[in-house]
């Protein structure tokens, strides 16, 4: 099998997370008898600073023409004028965009052996397994207008947020799709006492439910899911939402795990890859953590995790993902951890003992 991987390391921590990803891949791809291509473009703030664009036209171009993407992270301090015109977070938003990745899935499953790293009671995290499913390229992310003015001598900014009914549906039917192959149920998340885009969500995502009889579906405002989630997050299952109250709401689910250093992530859409398979861009959910790159300690667990969905999602290889998978918890589990988990083992420490464990599985 031959597959044609998209590397974008991106900015901070992420050329060391990718790197020690790819060193991973290859071996599984020796054990495993696979031919991955890798190719590596720029995105973020080092596209900026070499392209003058955070999404160049030849990254753009060679994702469409992937199989997958691996992504590390992107922004950092150098890039955080807030009166620039180009960020690095443009780019990212803009390839989402232009792959037309409109949904992103964010698994939060609590590991035995890390429940001591999270700040919640243990008694609170046993039986911990969520997926969030996250609307990707709507909202107010994406919405217009979108602007500063003055009015009146005073400046002023907008932001709006805009849903069609067809965004939230297909982002509802992945939802409900994926919690067919769970525990079948789904907890649709909202502000529908407030805003009318939330009404046409609740509104969509129940008209969609009807084709789902098998699927119990529940409403939860968005003030009380980010409550239960640190309070009852046993209860759910599969969390349907839209951009922004994803984009929060996982961030918090992180502190579940223990770190935001090992929680993986994918976005999908429409386009498929030469498998057949869905074209995905596989990330970590943290961020560029600008003040430990280069020291060599970053956690490259989320990474290392993303590209397990990568195997399973876009290339179809259930088995080889769960090896790798296995790995990282053997790992964990010997106790060999990065000093976001409280440990003392660099990024290459931790690599070499996930390789290892592949090896003897």
């Amino acid at each position: 099998m031959k597959a044609n991987l998209v590397l974008l390391p991106g900015d901070g921590i992420g050329p060391e997370i990718v790197s020690a990803t790819v060193e991973v891949l290859q071996k599984l791809a020796a054990l495993y008898k696979l031919d991955l291509v890798t190719k590596e473009c720029a995105i973020g703030g080092i596209a900026l600073d070499t392209y003058g664009l955070p999404l160049p036209e030849e990254t753009i171009h060679a994702c469409h023409n992937a199989d997958a993407i691996l992504l590390g992270a992107v922004g950092g301090p150098k890039w955080d004028d807030p009166n620039a015109k180009l960020r690095p977070e443009q780019g990212l938003l803009s390839l989402r965009k232009a792959l037309e990745l409109f949904g992103n899935l964010r698994p939060v499953k609590v590991n035995p052996d890390l429940i001591e790293a999270s700040p919640l009671k243990p008694e609170r995290l046993k039986g911990v397994d969520v997926l969030v499913v996250r609307e990707l390229t709507g909202g107010l992310y994406f919405g217009q207008p979108k602007r500063r003015y003055f009015e009146n001598g005073e400046e002023k900014a907008v932001d709006s947020m805009t849903y069609s009914a067809g965004e939230i549906e297909r982002v509802a039917r992945l939802a409900f799709d994926l919690a067919g192959k769970r525990r079948r149920k789904v907890t649709s998340v909202d502000k529908a006492n407030v805003l009318e885009c939330s009404r046409l969500w609740r509104q969509t995502v129940n008209r969609v439910a009807k084709d789902y009889p098998e699927i119990t579906l529940e409403h939860i405002l968005v003030d009380a899911a980010a409550m239960y989630l640190v309070t009852r997050p046993e209860l759910f299952d599969v969390i349907l939402t839209e951009n922004m109250f994803g984009d929060i709401l996982t961030d918090e689910s992180s502190i579940l795990a223990g770190s935001m250093g090992i929680l993986p992530s994918a976005s999908v859409g429409n386009h498929s890859n030469s498998f057949g398979k869905p074209l995905g861009l596989y990330e970590p959910i943290h961020g560029s953590a600008p003040d430990i790159a280069g020291k060599g300690i970053a956690n490259p667990t989320g990474t290392i995790l993303s590209a397990a969905l990568l195997l399973r999602y876009s290339l179809g290889l259930d088995a080889e993902a769960a090896a790798l998978e296995k790995a990282v918890e053997q790992t964990i589990a010997s106790g060999i951890r990065t000093p976001d988990l409280g440990g003392q083992y660099n990024t290459r420490e931790f690599t070499v003992e996930v390789i290892k464990n592949l090896q003897a599985n």
